[in-house]
Order: C-alpha cells, then structure tokens, then sequence
C-alpha cells in the first residue's frame, strides 16, 4: 500500500466504527419491554396468524384450552309398530267390554233364564244369548262361561240357533253362559272379518269377559271360557292374552300354531294361490308375500302364536278331538297337549276313536267330563 493511501484507509476505518455504533443502538429494545422479542406472537388481532408459519402435519397444536366438542343430543330408537295379530300387541289393547244390556227375554230353559243381550266391543254392539241360572246366586256371585262358536257363515248365521244342547248343558249345571255373536254375525254391528287373520273376533271375545266381569250377578274371579272349533283358537288366544281366564275347554280346536296351520291344515303355503283365495283365508298368502314362510322368518310367526306363550296361559285346558274329525286335524290338539305339558301347564287331553268333528258319537261323556272340569276349577273358588 502507497503512503497516498493511508488517510483514505484512516478514513474507512472511521466510517466502519461509526455504522457499527449506529447499529448497535437500533437493535436495542426500549425500556421495560425486556422479554417480548417475538412480537408476532403477541399481536391479537384475527389477521395475526396469517404471520404464523404454516403447521405441518406433525406441528404440535397450540397451547390454548381447545373448544368443547359438541356432544350430540340422544335420538329417541322409535319403537317398532308391532303387527296387530302380534300376541304383544293384542296384550296392550284396552278390553273394557261395557255393561250388558238385555233387550228381550226368550223362552226359559230347565232351571235357568233365557235372555237376547249385548255389549260394546269396540264401539260395535255385539249381541249374543245369555243364560242366568234360577234362584238366589252364591254370595260372590255366579261363575260364568264365555261360549264361543265355531266357524259358520255369518249370513246364515243365527243368535238362537246351533249349539243349543252344549248351553243347555252348561247353563243347567249352574253357570251363567254367554254365546256371543261375533262383529258382523247375524244383528251384531261392524265386520265379519274372520278370526285368523284380524284381531277383531279376539277382541270381541275379551271384552265379553271384561262385560261379564261388570254383570253384578257373575263372581268376577271365575270366570271360564268354551270353544268349539274356530272357538277353541279364540279360547286359546284370549288365555295366553288376558290373566282374566280361570280355565278353558276346546272341543275340536284349530288350536295349532300358525307354521303348523300353513302345513299340517288345508296344506297351502305357496304365495300365489291358484285359484286366488279371498275373504278369511286370504292372510295366507298375503302375509306370507309381506313376512316370507315360517322358515325365512320365524320370528314373525312365532309372535303371532299362541303356542309361543304357553308359559303365561292363565289357567288349565281340556281339550276333547274325535279321530274321524274331517275338518280340524286331531293332532293339533294333540301337538298343544304335548306344548302344555313342556311348558308345566296342567292339561287334560280326551281322544274319541271314530268320532267326527261335534263329537256327536260321544257328546254326553264329553260334556260331562266338561262339567266336570269346570266345577272343579270354577266352583272350587279362585284358589282351586
């Protein structure tokens, strides 16, 4: 280096120390802001994070208390809409029957009076033939049958008509009988619908005990219940619906349980009837078409029969079947002897070689064993 150059050396020396002293006072902090370098951080408007640099998928989340999550409200689970033949369902309606109105006296019997009677099921008036027996009833009052018949064409149909020997038979043994009319039998008001595929004959039968239970000369805890044929499914029925229902009697009962009515009785089960089946036999087909057979849904078909609830029958059956019955299998009475049984339920079972679907050929023996097993568990008391 030339001895020219030394002031201008001299002079850069100078300027280099003079910028190092200006820039050491502007990376000075003010007083009192000690420990708040990163200003970024601190600014609090909502534009602030737009400073922040972007979080990748492993940054580690902000320190702030995170906002609640939302805990969604409980959706109530409908309940499902059972199917109105669904022994469950049938439980739950109401039975009130109402009080029975007599609208004319018929011709006495033996020992008993006759009587042309109704009562409300369902807003419908139901007629039906009431018997009282003659003389001063028991202190709590007479026990009382609830007789239901078996199937016959309600156009032809009669209140006074058939069986007049089995009531007779009854009612002279001391009980009072009520032979109802079913919804739509002859001045019955409402529907003829059937018994198997509509609830409305069960409801009928049920809200008859519930009518008999209101007649001031019935003891409303013996209560007992016949049935001939369709009759015998309605007795069944109500037994496992109602607690009411102290004993019953089924004489040639289509008492088997729905699988077994598609497959042992007029042996149908096929979806498409040839040719096309209406009226009472139509659910067949029509539930069989919605629901699937028994095999592919058994669930359905098991809660629309009676044999599945057994365990709550609200008292013991007599069941009477004739082997030449050409309209009713006997195995079906058979078949629910043996279901009572397994299910420790007290059962009677009488089979009648030869004998047809009335039991014409051993109708005494068989009415006097159903007195028989009516006195024991009706006039014995509730306790019997």
């Amino acid at each position: 280096m030339t001895g020219e150059s030394r002031p201008v050396r001299t002079l850069l020396l100078f300027a280099a120390g003079l910028l190092a002293i200006l820039l050491f006072s502007a990376c000075r902090t003010p007083a009192g802001s000690a420990g708040q370098d990163v200003v970024v951080a601190q600014i609090s408007e909502p534009t602030a994070t737009a400073f922040l640099p972007a979080p990748s998928h492993t940054a580690v989340p902000p320190t702030a208390s995170p906002s609640p999550t939302p805990v969604p409200s409980e959706t109530p689970t409908p309940t499902p809409t059972l199917h109105p033949m669904h022994i469950e369902a049938q439980r739950m309606t109401p039975y009130p029957g109402s009080d029975i109105v007599i609208e004319a006296t018929l011709e006495p019997g033996a020992n008993y009076s006759r009587y042309y009677a109704y009562y409300l099921s369902e807003g419908l008036k139901i007629y039906g033939l009431l018997t009282i027996p003659n003389g001063e009833p028991p202190p709590n009052g007479w026990p009382a049958i609830v007789f239901n018949h078996g199937y016959i064409p309600p156009d032809i149909y009669r209140t006074t008509e058939r069986y007049i020997a089995y009531v007779d038979w009854l009612a002279r043994s001391g009980y009072i009988v009520y032979r109802i009319d079913y919804r739509g039998h002859d001045r019955s008001e409402g529907e003829a619908t059937g018994a198997y595929g509509n609830p409305g004959y069960t409801t009928d039968v049920l809200n008859a005990v519930a009518a008999l239970e209101r007649y001031p000369l019935v003891d409303p805890e013996r209560i007992g219940m016949w049935g001939h044929s369709m009759g015998g499914y309605l007795t069944l029925r109500a037994m496992v619906i109602s607690p009411r229902i102290k004993a019953g009697v089924i004489w040639a009962g289509v008492v088997a349980s729905y699988p077994d009515l598609l497959t042992r009785w007029r042996r149908s089960s096929a979806p498409t009837p040839t040719p096309p089946v209406t009226g009472g036999r139509r659910w067949r087909f029509d539930w069989i078409g919605e629901y699937g057979t028994p095999e592919e849904n058994p669930e359905f078909w098991n809660a629309i029969s009676a044999n599945s609830y057994l365990a709550d029958i609200s008292g013991p059956i007599q069941l009477h079947h004739g082997t030449a019955d050409e309209d009713v299998p006997t195995e079906f009475s058979e078949i629910l002897a043996q279901q009572m049984q397994e299910a420790g339920k007290h059962v009677e079972l009488y089979i009648y070689e030869g004998d047809n679907h009335n039991l014409s050929g051993f109708f005494s023996q068989a009415m006097t064993r159903t007195i028989e097993f009516f006195d024991r568990y009706l006039k014995g008391g509730p306790d019997s």
